[in-house]
């Protein structure tokens, strides 16, 4: 009973002997049964968090010892093109998860796209018809205080100049929704008509110096104006910060963009408590670069402000 239980409860070898034993048992046994058991290392291995090279080089490891012991020419082809088969089972569950990788980047491309469509017309219909509207309100107004006092006129003066105001705030959101200026003229334009709309409205010194020319597919500028525009949101609501400098130039095939501030910042490992680290508009972030194969890197530290770095490839196709 002791020797059964010790056996029952022994040490679980690690994913390196486990991978050695079954390699060994394919080569002696055969057979689909055994060889599905390197499916099971692949799926082990990829909730280990071991990547591909690890996976290359252990297997060339216990290749290369088994090569050392075989006795000819004619066994060593037979465990070559039976390792061929083992390792290629092995990574058969990596293939399967790039798949789904790949479909869920093309997915969420669909998704952002079919999300700026839909901001598109709403900022139209902000800006457009809304202030078609105003001005038939403007023109009734007008055409009233022509009939009315000069006691009631002065009131109709009042509302028209709220109507302005609401005008205005109209038109600004409606910019900050997507600016035509970013379909026109692109995502720098964009962002230098977006850092002085910032500074105006909160007093928020914001400067920007780029080195990049030239216009980037719609997708990648659309990705860029929006996490420039969510970082100035997160310093304008939590960081207290004075000034901020947003940084871009091009390096090989990579683009790279900095937007730095001098706030409060804050401590980097606490993700999931921290509402600048933790929100949903880091994850939109870098969800919406990873779709196009970019990177997204915060430093901070309290007291001493924030900076997020961006690297994005300038490939034909992104993400893949």
């Amino acid at each position: 009973m002791k020797i059964a239980r010790r056996q029952k409860t022994g040490v679980r070898k690690t994913f390196e002997e486990e991978y050695v034993l079954r390699f060994r048992e394919y080569l002696t046994v055969g057979g689909e049964s055994t060889l599905g058991q390197a499916y099971g290392l692949g799926r082990r291995a990829i909730a280990q968090q071991k990547s591909l090279v690890e996976l290359a080089a252990l297997h060339h490891q216990a290749l290369q010892r088994l090569t050392e012991q075989a006795r000819g020419l004619h066994d060593r082809d037979k465990l070559l093109s039976a390792g061929s088969c083992f390792l290629a089972e092995c990574l058969s569950p990596y293939e399967m998860a790039h798949r789904g990788f790949q479909d869920g980047v093309k997915a969420l491309r669909q998704l952002n796209q079919t999300l700026e469509e839909q901001i598109k017309r709403i900022a139209y219909s902000v800006h457009d018809e809304s202030g078609q509207l105003l001005v038939a309100v403007h023109l009734a107004l007008a055409d009233l205080a022509q009939e009315l006092s000069v006691h009631h006129r002065e009131q109709i003066t009042r509302i028209e100049e709220l109507l302005n105001q609401v005008e205005q705030h109209l038109r600004r959101y409606s910019h900050e929704l997507r600016p035509a200026v970013l379909d026109d003229l692109g995502w720098i334009p964009a962002i230098r008509f977006l850092a002085g709309a910032v500074s105006k409205r909160v007093g928020l010194s914001v400067d920007v110096q780029t080195e990049v020319a030239g216009r980037l597919p719609n997708a990648v500028e659309t990705t860029l104006y929006r996490i420039v525009q969510e970082a100035l949101n997160n310093t304008i609501r939590h960081a207290k910060a004075k000034n901020v400098w947003i940084r871009a130039w091009k390096e090989t095939q990579t683009l790279n963009c900095s937007i730095r501030d001098d706030g409060a910042g804050f401590d980097t490992g606490l993700n999931g408590k921290n509402t600048r680290c933790g929100g949903l508009g880091l994850i939109a972030m870098r969800e919406r670069l990873s779709a196009l194969g970019g990177t997204l890197r915060i430093v901070s530290c309290p007291g001493q402000g924030t900076e997020l770095s961006i690297r994005l490839p300038l490939e034909n196709s992104h993400g893949n």
